[in-house]
């Protein structure tokens, strides 16, 4: 009988003969012959169990952490999530995926990016795009008017009826907290108002009709230049060129707390009651971030347009800077980092009763920020510890595993975090070896002496220097020298 390689072979080729029979249409008889022979090959061939039918990929859109980029996850994850509680947040979470119905309509020109999910028990349902929506859902569904929380260590809220730019202004507090410990670079926020932004397409001329889709046109310009804005407005979307130079007159201009004010003065804007309430709002919003001490951190900026449909008040967006590349010229904002903005009428569209829950709220981009940290970490050549192991139980001398089992059981049962080799009888120097490699700061050594005396003697990986420390103190001395912060890198 013929290798399996061999009969691999002869299947193809006989598998060749009959397509190329099909193209040049043969007899039905001539097909159905060869066709039969290919069967008979395949049934020669028989299944193959050890070889591998399927291509060993993540699925599109998605990614493998290996415990080094874990760590780092888990680092910038502990940021966040203390600055969450320390501003009084309570976690919720909810499911991955939603009714298709309770996702479509909330994102505008965005929804394309919503991945839907085949028919299950009945219901059509997507993906989450984002949390804000689910959030509002769940509000709606619990028939909650008040709660501040985060979410994932990425989002948090603050959602009830308060005084105007008091929430506003804490979760811009929260976002410039956050991005100052990791310590990633300077960051610029970005501030607007979608009131402001409908008020001024509404005094340039632009008809109700089209304010969503030039909306997403302005917020392009982070990345491309006015020409190219103004050429999709007018060339693509049919706003007329004499229309497009008003908006552009408004949206190229940024500033401080002064722009506000000279916007309330303008002729045009100070006539529209949206851009008025937008602009005496964000008046007051930059009272509060001075008080808080971030307000030199804050740039309003008319071209921030955030194209998600549902902001309905304040909106903003945090950019990283890089450096200008001469004296004199302004820093360049190369990619947002976090952003978010005010959803008044979101929760409204669940509830049956139409019931309104004001809400503001922010997204942190972790994925981006990982990738920075990663990257700066890379060109430090700095190590990660993927592991938040304490002390290494090691022995000095052979036939000691059993002390060895005995004395991490103690340190485990104290809550320390401990290892030890899974051999009988390592050698001291390959344990030793072990704890540089994986960043363990201590080794508990089990020694013969030892044992008679009553005590561990307990190494210091870094400096080398060694101590006696007795058995019952161990544990407190452990904590003592391990009670260091962990630091983001």
């Amino acid at each position: 009988m013929a290798d399996r390689a061999t009969l691999e072979d002869l299947v193809r080729l006989q598998g060749e003969r009959v397509r190329a029979l099909k193209q040049q249409k043969a007899s039905a008889e001539q097909i159905e012959e060869e066709v039969a022979k290919l069967l008979k090959l395949k049934a020669q061939l028989g299944p193959d169990e050890g070889k591998q039918k399927f291509v060993l990929k993540t699925p599109k859109g998605t990614r493998d952490y290996s415990p080094r980029q874990m760590a780092v996850r888990e680092k910038v994850f502990d940021v966040i999530i203390s600055c969450f509680k320390r501003h009084g947040a309570e976690v919720i979470d909810t499911p991955v995926f939603e009714l298709k119905e309770t996702l479509t309509g909330k994102y505008g020109e965005d929804s394309k990016l919503i991945y839907d999910l085949k028919d299950q028990g009945g219901e059509l349902l997507s993906l989450r795009y984002d949390l804000t929506v689910p959030f509002a859902r769940y509000l709606a569904m619990n028939k909650l008017t008040n709660i501040k929380r985060y979410h994932i260590a990425k989002d948090f809220d603050i959602a009830g009826q308060f005084d105007p730019m008091i929430p506003d202004a804490e979760c811009l507090k929260i976002m410039c907290e956050i991005l100052s410990s990791l310590q990633i670079g300077d960051f610029l926020v970005k501030v607007n108002d979608r009131r402001i932004l409908d008020g001024t397409f509404a005094v340039c001329g632009v008809p109700d009709s089209k304010f969503r889709t030039i909306c997403s046109s302005v917020d392009k310009l982070d990345k491309v230049s006015w020409e190219e804005v103004k050429s999709e407005m007018v060339g693509e979307k049919g706003l007329a060129p004499e229309v497009a130079n008003r908006i552009g007159d408004y949206v190229q201009q940024h500033g401080g707390v002064s722009l506000v004010e000279q916007l309330l003065q303008d002729p045009k804007l100070s006539q529209n009651k949206q851009a008025l309430e937008g602009l005496g709002d964000l008046k007051l919003l930059f009272e509060y971030l001075t008080l808080f001490g971030i307000a030199d951190k804050i740039s309003f900026d008319l071209s921030l347009a955030r194209g998600l449909d549902y902001y309905t008040g304040v909106i903003f967006e945090a950019v990283l800077l890089q450096p200008p590349a001469q004296a004199g010229e302004e820093p360049l904002g190369v990619g947002s980092v976090a952003a978010g903005g005010r959803y008044d009428g979101l929760v409204g569209m669940f509830d049956p009763k139409g019931r309104k829950v004001p809400c503001v709220g922010l997204s942190i981009g972790v994925e981006r920020i990982f990738s920075i940290v990663e990257q700066r970490l890379e060109a430090l050549k700095e190590k990660v510890r993927t592991t938040e192991t304490q002390v290494l139980v090691a022995s000095a001398q052979k036939k000691l595993l059993e002390e060895r089992l005995k004395l991490i059981s103690e340190l485990w049962d104290a809550g320390i975090k401990a290892e030890l080799l899974y051999k009988k009888n390592p050698k001291l120097l390959n344990q030793l070896q072990y704890c540089e490699e994986a960043g363990i700061p201590l080794v508990a050594i089990i020694g013969e002496q030892e044992l008679k005396d009553g005590v561990i003697k307990l190494r210091s990986v870094a400096s080398r220097e060694e101590v006696d420390v007795r058995r019952e103190d161990l544990v407190e001395e452990i904590r003592r020298k391990t009670s260091q912060p962990l630091c983001i890198c």
